[in-house]
């Protein structure tokens, strides 16, 4: 199979901003929810208990984890176009829902229906970009989602402040804005084209007479050997890294509440920066230098940054100090992080056949993971303070800068069909070849 791997600069970017802009809208479903839960819990009068439930069937976990396993199967059986033509469907339902509950049963609904939406979406918008982005600009390109990533949770804790005074309604505009939003990208989504890749790879896989079903890809995925050690160092990356991310992302102002900073204009203000910081950071340095330094040093930076963050955020005098360097150390160290690694790591270590298989498999089980912590989370939190999950926090952290500073792959300016090449040796069957008398 033969694929040109260079494409015109200005219509690659096209491509990759257009599916980018659904991490702003996923990123902002999350942070949307963290900045209006307690007020949600005021108004319906739930428990510590029922936040968390939420919380876990939320974007942020697992919601996303039901969309990855349905929507990264799908992705390589239907192609990467037919799920950001209809994801967004979804979620623009599940913002409406949200919007304009009057109860805990519907914001449930609401909340699990754009979780779902979140995770069928990632694994397709990561993948497209990756297979579309040039060969030398990869990381730039698959940098690009993280940055639409970063961008949501600022404009989201921004919003926040800006519509405080108005309470829970300030909140439920925030959900339309997301509804608006993801109404104009599907919109401008509507018009890409496939990627060229799945579409030469089909083309191949058809002439072969290869059998293709849903679960062709999760097949061919977890036949070859290969392909679990890969998925067992992503999720070592990714998996233990997110199950921090993630309570952060949801529960955060809470973490603040517990460290002395009590404010919510005052937390809010402080994710702003954290998150504008993080944008910053993977312009400036993922985007920017992904493709041109070591990627095992770059990697090991942001990761050891993000453990003395929390660090301080924990055990140092609590203060304004304190405060504002977490902010700034987990804000950079989140710009070159594990989540923009993760992007590009997994479209490059996964043959085409089976690569949004494989991006669904992982963020489904880094979803559950979140989740599982999230169930108790805010109970913890409640009942032993910051320190006693402190530990379990830095624990997950350092585990997961050793284990991608160590095994890194160098990929660095190699097309995916030459570390496809690199890695198998051939192309890996998808499926089992139709007999000839069928």
């Amino acid at each position: 199979m033969t694929t040109t791997t260079t494409k015109r600069p200005l219509s690659a970017w096209k491509a990759t901003i257009a599916v980018a802009m659904s991490n702003y809208i996923e990123a902002g479903a999350i942070i949307a929810l963290a900045t209006s839960l307690t007020l949600w819990q005021e108004s319906f009068g739930f428990s510590d208990g029922v936040v968390g439930v939420i919380a876990a069937l939320s974007a942020n976990a697992f919601g996303s984890a039901i969309g990855a396993a349905i929507g990264g199967p799908l992705c390589d059986r239907l192609g990467r176009k037919f799920i950001y033509t209809y994801d967004l469907i979804v979620f623009m339902l599940g913002a409406l829902l949200v919007a304009f509950s009057g109860n805990v049963v519907v914001l449930m609904i609401g909340v699990i229906l754009m979780g779902i939406a979140v995770g069928a979406g990632v694994p397709a918008s990561w993948t497209y970009i990756a297979e579309e982005a040039p060969s030398e600009q990869r990381a730039a390109h698959v940098g690009t989602a993280q940055l639409a990533w970063s961008i949501g949770p600022a404009v989201g804790f921004l919003l926040a402040v800006v519509v405080g005074p108005l309470g829970l309604w300030g909140s439920r505009l925030i959900f339309l804005h997301l509804f608006v939003i993801a109404a104009i990208t599907w919109w401008v989504r509507r018009g890409l084209p496939e990627s060229r890749r799945w579409k030469e790879q089909r083309a191949a896989a058809t002439s072969a007479g290869e059998r293709i079903s849903f679960f062709s890809g999760l097949a061919g995925l977890l036949r070859e050997r290969k392909n679990w050690t890969a998925l067992l160092f992503l999720l070592g990356v990714y998996g233990l890294w997110n199950t921090v991310a993630g309570q952060a992302g949801i529960f955060q102002p809470r973490v603040y509440d517990a460290s002395g900073l009590h404010d919510p204009v005052q937390q809010n203000l402080l994710q702003v920066l954290v998150w504008t910081l993080t944008a910053a950071a993977t312009y400036f340095g993922f985007m920017r230098y992904g493709d041109r330094v070591s990627r095992r040093w770059l990697y090991f930076g942001g990761a050891a940054l993000g453990v003395v963050a929390w660090a301080v955020l924990i055990y140092a005098p609590p203060g304004l100090g304190s405060l504002l360097f977490f902010a700034v150390a987990w804000g950079v160290s989140a710009g070159v992080g594990a989540q923009a690694f993760y992007g590009l790591w997994t479209a490059e270590l996964f043959a085409t056949r089976y690569r949004a298989s494989a991006q669904g498999v992982l963020f489904m089980l880094a979803r559950v993971m979140v989740g599982l912590l999230s169930l108790v989370f805010p109970i913890l939190l409640a009942q032993t303070g910051l320190a006693v999950l402190g530990l379990i926090i830095l624990a997950l952290l350092v585990a997961a800068m050793v284990i991608g500073t160590v095994w890194a792959p160098r990929t660095e300016g190699k097309s995916l069909e030459q570390i496809e090449q690199e890695r198998y040796g051939a192309n890996v069957p998808l499926s089992t070849p139709v007999p000839p008398n069928l």
